[in-house]
Formats: C-alpha cells, structure tokens, sequence
C-alpha cells in the first residue's frame, strides 16, 4: 500500500511539475515594427562576478511597450528573468519573464513602464542579481 501510495505521489508531482506558467512557457519570436518609437534606454552594468554587457530599449508601438536587448551578453546562470524595477536591485518590480537576449518582450498593458527606473537580468533561483541597466528617457 505504501509503495502505492509513494508511486502516485510521484506521478502527480512529475505531472504538476511539468505544467508551464504564463511566464515559463517558451516565448513566441516577436519583432519590433519599423513604426515603432523608442522610449528608454539603457547599458548593462554587471554584479560582481558576473560578465554582461549590451544595451536593452523600451519602444511605444501601437500604444504598447515593447522591451528589446541590442547586443546583450550576460554570464549563463539559472532561472535567469527580466525584471521592471524601480532601483538597481529587485525590491519593487515587474516580472517581464525568462530572460532570452533574442526574444522582444511585451510589456503588460498593466504596467506603468514610466513607474520603473531600471530592466534587471535577475536570477530568481537563488535570488541573486546578474546586471541592471538604468533606464534614461530617449529625446
């Protein structure tokens, strides 16, 4: 009986670990149109030990905000996101979703981008901060 018991239970937790979250679900390629207007930018500056670089840009495009990284390397790390903050380091932010320096993220039309001074590449396993970028308004 108890092996039984021990056995469904690890069918059901392999079954529901498996299920994906709006924000771990593979992302589909999105593009920036060429009518969109750049917003903010901003560099990537690196925590100790760690390598980043490159540059991320919010766009405003048809009344939505589109984040896109030009040229971004950081060091590899595990469950690796892409934060909205408010200060170069996670206290109040935005979880945008896993990080991908290929993909062009849609930022939620919830969220006032104007409220939040930095993007952050953040590693939410172990809590630890990869590079933050400071936003600066595009004239």
């Amino acid at each position: 009986m108890k092996k039984a018991i021990y056995f469904f239970a690890s069918v059901f937790m392999l079954v529901s670990c498996e299920a994906e979250g709006e924000l771990t679900r593979p992302l589909p390629p999105v593009a920036i149109d060429e009518t969109a207007t750049p917003q903010f930018q901003g560099n990537f500056e690196p925590t100790s030990g760690i390598s980043a670089t490159g540059k991320v840009k919010i766009y405003l495009e048809n009344g939505t905000y589109r984040l896109d990284f030009e040229d971004v390397t950081v060091s590899n790390g595990p469950d690796l996101k892409v934060y909205l903050s408010t200060a170069a380091y996670p206290e109040q932010f935005v979880n945008i979703g896993n990080f991908n320096a290929n993909h062009v993220y849609t930022i939620p039309q919830v969220v006032n981008v104007s409220d939040y001074s930095h993007v952050l590449i953040h590693c939410q396993q172990y809590n630890h901060l990869f590079a933050y970028a400071l936003l600066q308004p595009i004239q």
